[in-house]
């Protein structure tokens, strides 16, 4: 594996620890920003929208750059953010810190999956984008706590000029590791926006990045509730919970690889099973929610087949498009956009149906997500028969005129020897 994918990971790891610092700082930043904590919730709300509708635009923005120079441009705009919210002195302030931060997260997203997708060979695509997504598991698994840690001995200002200095670190390693490369065929250069606009006609690439939705709100639904669910209905202490949530980061650390090495060759394989497995364990969790052996089993289960199913994904929607940045940074918006449908409408479900309606609406919308795969196993049965037919059997007439040409071949042999 080139040695800049793992270079490009570690910038997704400073991303990352990014938009989930907030939710371990939340009692800090209130006091600090003299806000609510419900106020300072909505600054994860405003990073996620920010990420899903801002992110494109800034892609587009950057797609007429060389692919280390956008990268650089991108970092450099994070990093400014960045700056801004470790130094904000009130909650506006820090409300277009994370804005900023989001809009320059996502299109780095996107601009990085593009860039792995170029540096590998096609047919090991999805590993190299499960090395580079590992920022994105790491970053749930190591630098959410690392973050929160430093907030509450340090206070939540060094917490984000902690992530300023990780991010300089990233840039600068991205700076001597990574190749310089030409435009893509994809993207970039004259024309390039079009090009990379163009295949958003193709319904494939819609259905493709409906499913990744769907993936990730079926998770996102369960994940998002998992500390007041294995409280207060599983019975855990407090205390108990982030070792529980370190397990879990640690699952999809694990999910992420494994997937990575069967993404390339059972792309759609690798989805239908991954689904169909959420939908088991989130099912089995809300059923068994109550038991503590069987939650924590079920817990892990989401950990391995739920996040972790983004190389699938992402290869998917490469085939289903191109690799280009706009493509890559759009899907990481369809994703955004299922984190936002699962944590939005788990609230609501909680006060009308208890603390496990989350997981019964992760169910329901791994339920769609399968759905969404129906139409290409419906396709591919018939459009393998057809090949099969018409390419790899030869008509009734090439066949006669194999043997024709066969028989005139083996008479003028015969007449030569005569």
């Amino acid at each position: 594996m080139p040695r800049a994918v793992y270079v490009l990971a570690l910038g997704i790891f400073a991303m990352v620890t990014s938009e989930f610092v907030v939710a371990g700082l939340m009692p800090q930043m209130a006091d600090g920003l003299n806000a609510t904590v419900p106020e300072i919730g909505y600054l994860i709300t405003a990073f996620a929208v920010a990420m899903a509708l801002g992110g494109p635009f800034l892609a587009v923005a950057v797609v007429r750059l060389r692919p280390k120079p956008a990268l650089m441009a991108l970092f450099a705009i994070f990093l400014a953010g960045n700056v801004l919210a470790a130094t904000a002195t009130d909650y506006a302030t820090m409300l277009v810190a994370r804005v900023v931060t989001g809009v320059a997260s996502q299109a780095f997203f996107g601009t990085s999956l593009s860039l792995c997708a170029r540096l590998v060979r096609p047919e090991v695509r999805g590993r190299a984008t499960a090395v580079a997504l590992n920022g994105l598991m790491l970053g749930t698994l190591l630098g959410l706590p690392l973050s929160t840690v430093i907030g509450e001995h340090f206070g939540w200002r060094a917490a984000f000029w902690g992530i300023t200095a990780l991010t300089v670190v990233a840039a600068l390693c991205t700076l001597g590791g990574v190749p310089r490369l030409d435009h893509a065929a994809e993207g970039g250069g004259r024309g390039g926006v079009r090009r990379e606009l163009a295949v958003f006609r193709r319904p494939g690439l819609w259905l493709a990045l409906s499913t990744s939705t769907f993936i990730i709100g079926a998770t996102f639904s369960a994940f998002s509730y998992l500390n007041p669910i294995l409280t207060e209905v599983t019975g855990f202490a407090t205390g108990a919970v982030p070792l529980l949530l370190v397990a879990y980061g640690a699952a999809t650390v694990v999910g992420n690889t494994v997937v990575g090495r069967l993404a390339d060759r059972y792309t759609l394989g690798v989805l239908l099973c991954g689904l169909a497995l959420n939908l088991l364990f989130l099912v089995g969790f809300a059923l068994l929610a109550h038991l503590a052996v069987p939650a924590v089993v079920c817990m892990l289960g989401i950990g391995l087949v739920g996040v972790t199913m983004n190389p699938a994904m992402v290869t998917r929607v490469q085939r289903a498009g191109n690799a280009g940045p706009l493509v890559n940074t759009i899907h990481s918006s369809f994703i955004t956009s299922g984190i936002v449908i699962g944590t939005s409408l788990g609230g609501p479900a909680i006060d009308t149906f208890g603390l496990r309606a989350p997981l019964w609406l992760g169910a329901g919308l791994a339920v769609i997500g399968l759905l969404t795969l129906v139409p290409v196993l419906v396709r591919r049965p018939v459009r393998h028969a057809v090949e099969h037919i018409g390419v790899n059997r030869p008509t009734i007439g090439q066949e006669w005129a194999k043997m024709t040409r066969a028989g005139d071949r083996q008479k003028a042999s015969n007449t030569s020897s005569r």
